[in-house]
């Protein structure tokens, strides 16, 4: 590991216990050798969702640890997102009741994508619901997993907010 890669990772680990950061959580991080620079990347979430400061706040602090060593790199921080990825165990719980998208590396079900409702964790074990009823899914078997946006639910939910408060639109 290079000095620049490891003094990178000690500022993650610093970031997910400062007070300045609290709520703000590390959810995927990576550092890459690419053409004689390194590659910095860093993808947050926090309640609520990120904004625009919030990444520059990160950025800034990853910058100022990093600004002493003489090895060029560039530094990208972003958004989880609305399709945030499902990193930890404890985001099957987290995000339970959510629509999600899990990719296997073994076939179960007769398919390695399985879209449905995230119902959480039973042992190690993430439960889906799917039209066909629920479905196991081992943890070890998990190659990605992602929230799922479905903008038509948002659009839906704005059209009954609008019909409960008297208000349509023309």
């Amino acid at each position: 590991m290079s000095a620049l890669t490891d003094a990178f990772q000690r500022t993650i680990d610093a970031i997910a216990h400062e007070r300045a950061s609290t709520g703000v959580e590390i959810v995927t991080h990576a550092a890459r050798t690419r053409r004689g620079s390194t590659e910095l990347t860093v993808t947050i979430d926090k309640d609520g969702g990120v904004d625009l400061a919030t990444c520059e706040r990160i950025a800034a602090r990853i910058n100022g640890a990093l600004e002493s060593l003489d090895q060029p790199y560039s530094l990208e921080v972003e958004s989880a997102g609305l399709e945030r990825p499902l990193m930890r165990p404890n985001d099957y719980e987290r995000f339970a009741g959510k629509s999600v998208r899990i990719v296997t590396s073994l076939s179960i079900a007769g398919g390695k994508t399985h879209r449905g409702t995230l119902v959480g964790l039973r042992g190690e074990t993430v439960i889906l619901a799917t039209a066909n009823g629920e479905l196991p899914l081992p943890i070890a078997t998990i190659k990605s997993a992602h929230l799922e946006y479905d903008p038509r639910a948002d659009l839906q939910r704005d059209k009954r907010e609008r019909k409960a408060h008297g208000r349509t639109s023309s």
